[in-house]
């Protein structure tokens, strides 16, 4: 299993507004040029999390974009989610019965906890976690040059 492009760049995106939170708006361009996503497919990302509640926009000379709620308030999975649709590993760990042979399957046991598993790790990671973990990775990689 691969994490789709747009949830990867999308999660990027929340973020770099996480980061930014408080200060308030932040411009798709800069957010584009700060995460090195193309500002087209940015808008993309933003307007599927601005439908899902995650972002607001605020229009004017010194709009852009803003998280919607608090960090700590938003988690990974319904990041992943909104951008992406349901976290569904096999079809048949969702939906019971749409299987023939789910009664009877060993694999659907092992995709139904997988899919848990995943839903409970990404539900308990925080945007706020994450916007701390990055800075702290800029930080660290930070040079300071003593002339």
């Amino acid at each position: 299993m691969k994490v789709p492009t747009k949830v990867r760049y999308g999660l990027r995106a929340m973020i770099d507004l996480a980061q930014h939170y408080g200060s308030g708006p932040v411009l798709a361009q800069a957010i584009s040029e700060r995460q090195d996503i193309s500002k087209k497919y940015l808008e993309s990302l933003l307007a599927g999390l601005k439908a899902a509640g995650l972002v607001s926009s605020v229009r004017g000379s010194r709009g852009g974009y803003v998280l919607a709620k608090k960090p700590s308030q938003i988690n990974a999975c319904e990041i992943f989610e909104s951008l992406d649709g349901p976290l569904i590993i096999v079809e048949c760990a969702e939906r019971q019965g749409s299987c023939r042979n789910s009664k009877n399957c060993v694999a659907n046991e092992l995709w139904e906890s997988l899919t848990m598993h995943m839903r409970k790790i990404l539900g308990e990671t925080s945007l706020e976690e994450l916007a701390k973990r990055a800075q702290e990775k800029t930080e660290k990689n930070s040079f300071m040059f003593y002339i």
